[in-house]
């Protein structure tokens, strides 16, 4: 990414939380705490990923009769990348991306097949299921971190850090 690149995505950056705040204030102002805070992770989620050489191609995408979104998907070069954001205002006794539970996988596997299935061409790219924990801990800087190949296609994979192992 180049300096100018890096510039851009600053300032882009600094830009939308400034609206982001004064949104607070109008039409968002009735959305619970703890949505709010899902968006605020979900959009510091995509400039970081930005600032990591991801390639953002889709945010909050979903499909009707899913019930659901896959928070961010992404480029990593030939990688497709499934990124499921947590957020946390503190950090608690357990960590954020513990809340991706079985179901919570199985509901972005059957969205990650659905989305492969609109991609042209004739076989599906190398994928992966990332969750990347954001911390937006009141007085200082925004944590992050990104757990790529957090879990596979299946819950019994050997390695899978969070499958169930039944």
């Amino acid at each position: 990414m180049s300096l100018l690149e890096r510039i851009r995505l600053v300032c882009l950056e600094k830009l939308l939380t400034a609206l982001r705040r004064w949104r607070r204030h109008g039409s968002r102002a009735d959305l619970p705490a703890h949505l709010l805070t899902g968006l605020e992770g979900e959009s510091a989620a995509y400039f970081h990923l930005r600032r990591q050489g991801y390639t953002v191609v889709a945010q909050r995408w979903t499909e009707p009769g899913l019930g659901g979104d896959l928070d961010l998907i992404a480029w990593q070069g030939p990688v497709l990348c499934f990124v499921e954001v947590k957020t946390r205002t503190a950090r608690d006794a357990m960590p954020a991306e513990l809340a991706v539970d079985a179901e919570k996988r199985a509901t972005l596997r059957k969205m990650a097949r659905r989305y492969l299935r609109h991609l042209p061409g004739e076989s599906p790219p190398q994928v992966r299921f990332d969750i990347l924990s954001v911390y937006l801990i009141p007085g200082r800087k925004t944590e992050f971190e990104h757990f790529e190949n957090a879990f596979g296609w299946s819950e019994r994979r050997p390695g899978d850090r969070w499958g169930d192992r039944n």
